[in-house]
């Protein structure tokens, strides 16, 4: 299991690991030549107007909708993909501030490291890493976010601690990802998890894993116009690193 009721198509985590490398490497690709993301416009509807193009947008939806970011935060992206979010970051959080981007996919990281210069977004990092095991310091930022990623971990568990690990006291998570009410799907396809589909969370379930993991002001938001029980939808999981004391399973 990766997380709360959700089967992986194969017990090699490694092997789905390389799946969803190679994957979004060849989306990556694609983009590049096409334009294009690999999620339909009306999914994704995010435009970075001084990106150089391409800078395609993997994501599901906007990851920035909830988080009313301010100038000098630092800013954490997990599974920053090609560097849509965390350029978008960088505009709000200014030059005081700090973006750092977490992708295990190398072509990710290389064409957002590329972006960044070509931007001059000097207050943004890429590194190369697992979103279950990141990078970074403790408390070392504000904010975590991400768009559509974390459906895709072997371990979403190991990725609510280290997100509650790399917070400050007070400091906000929002992850915009795909959403299933109900049953996991029982028997996922490879390529129906990298598509961010047979990997969607239950909403209840994501949120009772982040409370558990120690996370305050838990909520998934924007999933009140969802359909039935099966479909998959985009939200938010929202929630906060209480003030005091260390992080921790309750």
């Amino acid at each position: 299991m990766s997380g709360p009721g959700r089967p992986l198509p194969t017990p090699d985590a490694e092997e789905l690991r390389a799946s969803v490398r190679d994957y979004y490497t060849r989306r990556l690709d694609e983009a590049t030549r096409t334009g294009s993301g690999c999620c339909p416009p009306a999914a994704t509807n995010v435009v970075f107007e001084a990106a150089p193009t391409p800078l395609p947008s993997f994501g599901c939806g906007d990851a920035h909708a909830l988080t009313a970011l301010a100038a000098g935060e630092t800013v954490v992206d997990l599974g920053s993909g090609a560097g849509l979010d965390a350029f978008r970051a960088a505009e709000a959080v200014g030059p005081a501030g700090r973006v750092i981007g977490v992708d295990m996919t190398p072509a990710m990281v290389a064409h957002a490291r590329a972006a960044a210069e070509r931007l001059g977004l000097g207050q943004v990092a890429f590194r190369e890493g697992r979103i279950e095991a990141l990078p970074l310091d403790d408390a070392a930022a504000d904010v975590v976010i991400s768009n559509c990623v974390v459906n895709l971990s072997v371990d979403v568990e190991a990725v609510l601690r280290e997100a509650l690990r790399v917070l400050r006291p007070g400091g906000r998570l929002r992850i915009t990802d795909t959403f299933r009410r109900g049953p996991a799907v029982a028997d996922p396809a490879t390529d129906g998890w990298c598509a961010c589909v047979d990997g969607a969370h239950d909403p209840d379930a994501l949120a009772e894993l982040a409370r558990r993991v120690g996370f305050d002001e838990v909520a998934v938001v924007g999933d009140a116009g969802a359909s039935g029980c099966g479909d998959t939808f985009s939200a938010t999981l929202c929630a906060t690193r209480p003030r005091g004391g260390a992080p921790g399973v309750r």
